[in-house]
């Protein structure tokens, strides 16, 4: 046990309650996200360099498919939670399945919801699928970062019980200490991924179609396998085989698809080029 123990912040998750309607900070994560990303995505359409000259897309482009990426986050997120976390209680429950506010959604299934956004919005407008996928990925980790601070907030996916200085008494973790995993997948899947993508951006990988897809992939996959070892599995399913979680093994093949893109995307001849 440690000397001293970091008390929990305690914030009402409801940031605003207005008769039966409440806005919490979960929700107000997820707007913020798509809010900023959809300005940061229209600050890299406009910078001409970044693509080595036109975007393959416009501004416009983006606009119009930010309604489909919404849709997909949250539709594949909780549909990725019912069926990677959860399937047993929801096919008992099946109503729960819509209940979106109680809480429960899978960065795995949000990110396949949005490989389905990103594809069809594509083939529809005529535009580059791998160059949308790209701007997606680029701006994904501020969601990330938003999302992870709204779990900690809520007090949920608490870390595992920990002797480290800053560990936290998480309400409704138990009476033991716990690591503050909810910042460490903050910090790396959000921040680190983020520096990573946007320094890659300014090196001109927005010209090589593909390639932010495998780096958002590939990085992502090693910070969530990273915090994993921190973080308590989730209680209905505990370790599963050779002590690995559920988040570490759906992060398996995230990483060989990004592998694979990225060695494609080095193949590709670059945009703009001669």
């Amino acid at each position: 046990m440690p000397f001293a123990v970091l008390p929990f912040p305690r914030i009402d998750p409801v940031l605003v309650s207005i008769g039966p309607f409440a806005i919490r900070w979960y929700a107000l994560a997820y707007i913020c996200g798509i809010l900023l990303g959809w300005l940061y995505a229209r600050r890299i359409i406009r910078q001409e360099r970044l693509w080595g000259g036109p975007a393959p897309l416009t501004v416009l482009d983006f606009d119009d498919f930010v309604l489909w990426v919404t849709f997909g986050i949250i539709l594949g997120g909780r549909i990725g939670y019912v069926l990677f976390y959860n399937p047993a209680h929801f096919a008992a429950h099946p109503v729960e399945i819509l209940q979106v506010w109680n809480g429960g959604m899978s960065f795995h299934g949000g990110f396949l919801g949005c490989v389905a956004a990103v594809t069809l919005f594509a083939w529809k407008r005529g535009v580059p699928t791998l160059s949308l996928g790209d701007l997606t990925c680029a701006v994904g980790p501020i969601g990330l970062l938003l999302g992870r601070l709204a779990n900690f907030i809520n007090a949920e996916l608490w870390g595992r019980t920990s002797d480290v200085p800053w560990a936290m008494v998480f309400p409704g973790g138990g009476p033991l200490p716990r690591h503050p995993s909810q910042l460490y997948e903050a910090t790396l899947e959000g921040i680190v991924l983020f520096i990573v993508l946007a320094f890659m951006i300014r090196a001109g990988a927005l010209k090589r179609p593909g390639l932010i897809i495998g780096a958002f992939a590939v990085v992502y996959a090693l910070a969530r396998s990273t915090c994993e070892l921190f973080r308590e599995p989730d209680a209905q399913l505990g370790f599963l085989w050779g002590g690995l979680t559920m988040g570490m093994l759906l992060s398996v093949p995230l990483f060989l698809a990004g592998c694979a893109f990225i060695a494609a995307a080095l193949r590709r001849k670059p945009l703009g080029a001669a």
